[in-house]
C-alpha cells in the first residue's frame, strides 16, 4: 500500500541540545502501532516491531555492532523505490517511521533511517555524516552514510547499494560531492571532510524533514 499523504506521528518524542537532531524512543505506543495498522496495513506494524527490537537489543551493544546491525536491518526491510515511484515526487525525504512503514525508499531514506537509529543507540552524531557522492557505476547521484570512529580512524562508508562496510578508500567506485549532519553541510573533499558551507539543497531538505520530525507527537 502506497500513502501519498502520511497523517501517521513519527516514532521522535526529544529534541537534544544540538540543534536539529531528534531521538528516536525505544519504546513504542499501543497508540503508534495501531495507527500504523491504519495506514499502512499488518506487514509495517511487523516491520516496527523488528526494528523496536533490534533498537532494544543494541543499546548495550559496541558501536560497531551497533553501526553493523543497523545497516543490515534497513537494507534487509527496505525495498529500494525511487520518489517518483513511491511518493510521486521528484525528490522526497522520508522520515524512518515513514520509511518502516512503506517497507520502501530510496537511498536517502535508507540513510536518514539509519543515522537517527544510530543517534537513538547513543553513537555521537560528530561521528556520522550523511554524504552525497555519484556512484560511478551507473552514473547517478547518491547518498550514503559515512562513520568515523575517532580522528585516527578510517572513515567506513554504510551503504545500500554495496551491503559491506568498506572504508571509503576502498569505495572508488564513489565520487564525493559534499557530506553534513545536524551540525551543519561540509563541502566534500578527501573521505568527506571539507569546508562547512551554508544556503545549500543539503541543508534545506534537512531542515524541511527535521521541522517535520519535531511536529510529530506520539
Amino acid at each position: 500500500m502506497i500513502v501519498k499523504h502520511l497523517r501517521l506521528p513519527c516514532l521522535f518524542i526529544a529534541i537534544s541540545a544540538c540543534p536539529a537532531i531528534a531521538y528516536i524512543s525505544p519504546s513504542f505506543s499501543y497508540d503508534f502501532y495501531n495507527q500504523l495498522t491504519l495506514e499502512y496495513g499488518d506487514n509495517a506494524t511487523a516491520r516496527a516491531k523488528r526494528w523496536q527490537s533490534q533498537l532494544k537489543s543494541l543499546e548495550l551493544a559496541s558501536e560497531w555492532d551497533k553501526i553493523n546491525n543497523i545497516n543490515n536491518f534497513f537494507n534487509r526491510e527496505i525495498i529500494y523505490k525511487t520518489d517518483i515511484e513511491l511518493w510521486q515526487k521528484q525528490d522526497y525525504w522520508a522520515s524512518p517511521a515513514e520509511t518502516i512503514g512503506q517497507g520502501m525508499g530510496d537511498c536517502e531514506d535508507y540513510v536518514i533511517a539509519k543515522f537517527f537509529s544510530l543517534i537513538a543507540l547513543g553513537v555521537p552524531e560528530q561521528k556520522l555524516r550523511l554524504m552525497y557522492v555519484r556512484h560511478l557505476k551507473v552514473n547517478q547521484p547518491h547518498m550514503v552514510l559515512l562513520y568515523t570512529k575517532n580522528k585516527t580512524a578510517k572513515t567506513v562508508v554504510l551503504d545500500n547499494f554495496n551491503p559491506k562496510i568498506l572504508p571509503t578508500n576502498l569505495r572508488q567506485d564513489l565520487k564525493p560531492i559534499y557530506s553534513f549532519n545536524g551540525q551543519g553541510l561540509w563541502t566534500a573533499k578527501a573521505k568527506g571532510r571539507g569546508k562547512k558551507v551554508t544556503n545549500s539543497r543539503g541543508v534545506s531538505a534537512w531542515t524541511t524533514l527535521v521541522t517535520k520530525i519535531e511536529k510529530t507527537t506520539i
